[in-house]
């Protein structure tokens, strides 16, 4: 299995994206991160992106990763197996195990470690070790959510426009 893009997706020249990765459009993959579907799926829906450091992975005969639109996995997290739905957050250095779900509108904070089989509950926030609800995420943490994407939309393009250069 090959990965197969959607339009003006952006891999650093350093990301790793292996076997069945299917990304939407806009999508990008940043310094030093992994996206391995060598043994089950990765499939991310539009303006997702995987930032500096970060994994994604499953585990064969047992968890795939999906990502819905709008999702964005901060630094250094790691994603595995677990379904990711709209408008998410995963902060930076968060953990997300095997057949967790992160429902519409929610954030993992950084450093959280969401247990496998988690169901995060949709427009909550996230936090600790292992992961717990702290609050709900209110009108300025839904406008972080909102404009990360577009920002890394953003990013994306200074990087095409002086590859081409």
């Amino acid at each position: 299995m090959h990965p197969v893009f959607g339009k003006d997706c952006y891999l650093s020249e350093n990301a790793t994206v292996v076997g069945e990765v299917i990304m939407g459009d806009n999508c990008s993959v940043w310094f030093n991160a992994v996206v391995r579907g060598d043994v089950c799926a990765i499939k991310m829906g539009d303006n997702c992106n995987i930032q500096d450091g970060a994994v994604i992975h499953g585990t064969l005969n047992y968890s795939e990763t999906t990502m819905g639109n709008n999702v964005s996995i901060g630094h250094n997290a790691i994603v595995h197996g677990s379904t990711i739905e709209d408008n998410v957050l995963i902060g930076m250095g968060a953990i997300v195990m095997d057949r967790a779900v992160i429902k519409t509108g929610s954030i993992v904070a950084a450093g959280a470690v969401v247990l496998a089989n988690t169901i995060v509950e949709p427009g909550v926030i996230y936090a600790g070790t292992p992961a717990k609800k702290v609050k709900d995420v209110d009108e300025r943490m839904k406008k972080v959510i909102d404009l990360t994407p577009p920002n890394y939309i953003m990013y994306s393009k200074w990087f095409m426009d002086s590859d081409e250069s």
